[in-house]
């Protein structure tokens, strides 16, 4: 005689198995997505920090160079007209390499965060 009771045991230890499976694997999804919004979020903070010391850097910098042109040419506006046409020139440089400078890195850093397989 077939034990029909076989089949139905069998499938209903698939259909848990599966189950799990698919719970296993969404966990595992949510606990990537964290690690790497964390390290998102970090990288993201790092940088500004960084940007943020390098703009009060430059501040000063600048600052000390009007004064320290001053002399040569005579006055101090004049000297922080020469550092404004400075920053206007960085700003230019920026906009003309933003794609090298900026763009193309930070699509990289993405691509490589999210897109790698680092098992």
């Amino acid at each position: 005689m077939i034990n029909t009771q076989e089949p139905v045991e069998n499938f209903q230890q698939l259909y848990d198995d599966i189950k799990k499976y698919v719970l296993l694997q969404t966990e595992y999804v949510k606990v990537e997505f964290v690690e790497k919004l964390a390290i998102l979020l970090s990288t993201l903070l790092i940088v500004s920090l960084i940007i943020i010391l390098v703009i009060i850097a430059l501040f000063y910098l600048f600052f000390s160079i009007a004064y320290a042109v001053e002399p040569l040419v005579g006055s101090l506006s004049l000297s922080f007209a020469i550092i404004s046409v400075i920053y206007f020139g960085l700003i230019a440089l920026l906009m003309v390499f933003r794609k090298k400078l900026i763009i193309n890195p930070m699509v990289r850093f993405l691509s490589n965060l999210f897109l790698s397989k680092n098992q």
